[in-house]
């Protein structure tokens, strides 16, 4: 019989250092990526369209775009020969009222007709002051790309296979955690807890037998009276032959289970069938991070993600309470896009966890569940002392004559009869003869 397997899921559970190092190489490879070359060119595609010169000021200066990430203005008349060209920058080249340089090149004023340093983006326009405005990625952006390396590299270790992929065998453990919960929230056996969290193709492939007999334990052990039904519902009555196992699953056994248990433990089921489709194929990322954010992600990190979000906005409140001090000035506002990072950082975070932790159940529906329980209890009792009651009414009520003369009856018959009174005799004599032939077996020892 193939099973989903405890056993052979937890053969290859256990991470090593190879888990870890390709995590690290990849997170290093995506880092220098996006901070070499995604950030300068996101910075620059933002910032220029907004400041570029237009309208009536476009018509008086000529705007082109030099080799990499740099824009400059231009002389009206010699606009049409810079165009298109992709030119070095040069000072001779460049009226100085609009510059936009966002590469990791340093500029010098004799050269380039401007100063900036290797590591810095350069931002020059009228509507941003006379000063230019000076941008240290190293300060701003290193957060925006170490989040955005640390996403990519996990995506990644997803789609890998298990034996390699730091994300896939956190995935993979999870499954197989969350499979045993159920088996000890419910308390069904192994084989039970496999069909209720077996993907559906597989369910269909499954032996009519074995499902019967696990549908009817669920029904046995979802079981919950009802006092006000007239007729009581029977398995028989919803499960034989020519029922979709596959619908009784998701309507019926789960909505019992709902009912007999709780909300979470029919989610847990329905994400652990997701994890084990995850486990065939890896790029299905959304149902295998599902199982692992809900029930292990949001159930040990919550707490320290709120408070890494609550620190975040406290480095944010200090950042800009130094900017209104003056101390940092409106030409270098790096330090105020780290703390704007950071924070827009922690509260992504805080946002998915969010968004994967489990609902608690209504607290009108677990009053409800506990007073049905007490109800059946209650009517349980009530059947019993009026069964007692009645016992207690025939012993010493008004029927104990009734009672004694149907005794006396009973026994005056048994002793008139014939077939009784030979019946007597003959165990009484076979009694006899026993006793004489073990005394004559003593009497020759």
């Amino acid at each position: 019989m193939a099973k989903t397997g405890f056993s052979q899921a937890r053969r290859n559970s256990h991470t090593g250092i190879q888990h870890y190092l390709l995590w690290a190489i990849l997170a290093v490879a995506f880092y220098v990526f996006f901070f070499f070359k995604v950030i300068p060119f996101g910075v620059a595609n933002f910032v220029v369209p907004l400041f570029q010169p237009s309208g009536e000021r476009l018509i008086k200066t000529g705007f082109v775009k030099f080799d990499g990430l740099v824009w400059a203005s231009v002389p009206k008349d010699k606009e049409y020969l810079y165009k298109g060209k992709d030119l070095e920058v040069k000072k001779e080249y460049i009226n100085k009222e609009f510059i936009f340089d966002f590469t990791y090149s340093q500029r010098n004023d004799n050269e380039h007709g401007y100063v900036k340093g290797a590591t810095e983006f350069y931002a020059k326009t009228e509507s941003l002051g006379e000063n230019p405005i000076i941008l240290e990625p190293w300060i701003g952006f290193w957060i925006l790309a170490l989040v955005l390396s640390l996403v990519c590299a996990s995506l990644v270790t997803i789609v890998l296979p298990t034996n390699i992929g730091l994300l896939a065998i956190l995935f993979d453990r999870q499954v197989d955690n969350t499979r045993a919960k159920i088996r000890l929230q419910t308390g069904f056996s192994d084989d039970i807890v496999d069909i209720l969290i077996m993907p559906d193709d597989q369910l269909r492939e499954r032996d009519w037998g074995e499902i019967d007999r696990a549908f009817r334990s669920v029904w046995d052990r979802t079981y919950i009276e009802d006092t006000t039904a007239k007729h009581h519902v029977k398995f028989e009555d919803l499960f034989n032959e020519s029922t979709d196992i596959v619908t009784y699953r998701k309507e019926i056994a789960y909505g019992r289970i709902k009912e007999y248990f709780s909300d979470f433990v029919v989610k847990e089921i329905e994400d652990t069938k997701d994890g084990l489709i995850w486990r065939k194929n890896h790029f299905l990322i959304g149902k295998g991070l599902r199982v692992y954010m809900a029930h292990h992600f949001t159930e040990k990190y919550s707490n320290n993600v709120t408070g890494m979000a609550y620190g975040g906005a406290a480095f944010l409140i200090v950042a800009i309470g130094i900017r209104g001090l003056k101390f940092i000035p409106p030409t270098k506002p790096s330090f105020i896009l780290l703390a704007i990072f950071l924070e827009f950082s922690m509260l992504l975070l805080l946002a998915v966890t969010l968004f994967y932790t489990e609902e608690e159940e209504r607290m009108d529906r677990m009053l409800k569940k506990m007073e049905d329980a007490n109800r059946s209890q209650l009517e349980t009792l009530k059947g019993q002392q009026h069964d007692i009651h009645q016992l207690t009414n025939a012993l010493v009520g008004q029927t104990a004559e009734i009672i004694k003369s149907r005794v006396e009856k009973a026994i005056s018959e048994y002793m008139t009869s014939d077939s009784n009174v030979h019946k007597v005799v003959a165990e009484e004599i076979s009694k006899k003869i026993m006793i004489g032939i073990k005394e004559s077996f003593v009497e020759k020892k």
